[in-house]
């Protein structure tokens, strides 16, 4: 998912972090935190200190059993890494208005 317009957003997520976060400047970014198949919790944190997000919304994680149960971890990192960052974990069903 990329969507770089008036509210840039960008997710998925692969490639030089730092450049997404210089080029793009996206607003909202989808990161996945599984750490199964994808970063996990840590690895996705410092992904947040390179794009430098208002918002950061973590995915693919809680969904099978090898996977991250929580993004309760996820969030702790992030917050003393990047205090500035909103994270929102959204449950199943739930939306994020931009």
């Amino acid at each position: 998912m990329a969507c770089l317009g008036k509210d840039k957003v960008v997710g998925g997520l692969f490639g030089d972090m730092k450049i997404i976060g210089e080029i793009h400047r996206p607003d909202v970014a989808l990161i996945p935190i599984g750490d199964y198949y994808t970063m996990g919790p840590r690895e996705a944190a410092e992904a947040v200190k390179l794009i430098k997000p208002a918002v950061v919304i973590p995915m693919r994680y809680q969904t099978f059993p090898v996977l991250e149960p929580s993004a309760e971890s996820f969030i702790k990192i992030v917050k003393e890494k990047t205090p500035e960052v909103r994270v929102v974990a959204l449950k199943p069903g739930e939306a994020y208005q931009l």
